[in-house]
C-alpha cells in the first residue's frame, strides 16, 4: 500500500481547515432535536430575547470547541508516523464534525453567528496539536484525553446554564457531552499518557480564555 508524501498529507490538512472555517459543515448522523422529534423554530418562538442572545452565545462557544477539535485531530493525523493512529485521528474528526455541523445550524436556528475569531482559534489549536503530536504519539493521545475531559465538564456546565426553555440546545450539548466522553475513553484505551499537571493547568487557562473571549465575539 503507498503512504501519501508529506506534501501530499499537507495539501489534504490545508484543503480540511479551508472546508471547516469556510464550508457548510455536514452531519452524517441525525440532527439530535429533529431526532427526538422537536420542532426547533416553533419552540423558540416561545423563548425571549434574553434566553435567545444566551443560548446563541453558549452554542457560539460550543462551535468554536468544535472548530478546534478538527484543527486538533487533523494536526495530529499530520503529526504521526503510525498509519494506525493517522486512521484513528482522522475517524475522530469525522465524528466530531456531526457536532460542528449541530452547532452550526443551532446557531442559525437563534439567529445568532459563529465566532469571527473562527480563523484564529483554528490556527491555535493547529499549532497546539502539531506540538503535541511532534513530542510522541502517546503524549498526542494524551492531549485528546485531557482536551476531551475538559470539553465533558464544560458541556456539562452549559447543560446548567442554557435557559430551562431550550430543550432543542440541550439535546445536542447532551449528545455532544455523550460523544466527547466516548473519544476520550478510546484515546486512554489506545495508550495515551497522562499529562503533567502543569500542562493540564495551561490547557484550562487557554480554554477559559477562548470561552470567555467566544461568548461575546
Amino acid at each position: 500500500m503507498q503512504h501519501p508524501s508529506a506534501l501530499d498529507s499537507w495539501l489534504h490538512a490545508a484543503d480540511a481547515s479551508l472546508r471547516v472555517l469556510f464550508a457548510p459543515p455536514h452531519a452524517s448522523a441525525p440532527y439530535p432535536p429533529e431526532r427526538e422529534g422537536m420542532h426547533s423554530l416553533v419552540q423558540d418562538a416561545k423563548l425571549s430575547d434574553a434566553d435567545k442572545r444566551l443560548a446563541g452565545a453558549l452554542m457560539r462557544v460550543n462551535h468554536v470547541g468544535e472548530i478546534c477539535a478538527q484543527a486538533l485531530y487533523q494536526s495530529q493525523a499530520l503529526a504521526t508516523r503510525d498509519p494506525e493512529l493517522r486512521a484513528h485521528f482522522e475517524e475522530a474528526a469525522r465524528e466530531e464534525m456531526d457536532h460542528l455541523a449541530w452547532t452550526k445550524q443551532r446557531l442559525d436556528e437563534l439567529n445568532d453567528r459563529p465566532s469571527l475569531l473562527n480563523p484564529l482559534w483554528y490556527a491555535g489549536a493547529f499549532a497546539l496539536g502539531m506540538v503535541m503530536g511532534r513530542v510522541s504519539d502517546r503524549n498526542s493521545l494524551g492531549f485528546v484525553v485531557e482536551t476531551e475531559r475538559q470539553v465533558e465538564s464544560h458541556l456539562h456546565s452549559h447543560l446548567e446554564r442554557l435557559p430551562a426553555g431550550d430543550a432543542a440546545s440541550r439535546v445536542i450539548v447532551q449528545q455532544m457531552k455523550e460523544d466527547e466522553q466516548r473519544h476520550a475513553d478510546a484515546a486512554l484505551n489506545a495508550g495515551a499518557a497522562p499529562l503533567s499537571t502543569p500542562v493540564q493547568g495551561l490547557m484550562r487557562l487557554a480554554a477559559k480564555v477562548m470561552t470567555t473571549v467566544a461568548h461575546r465575539l
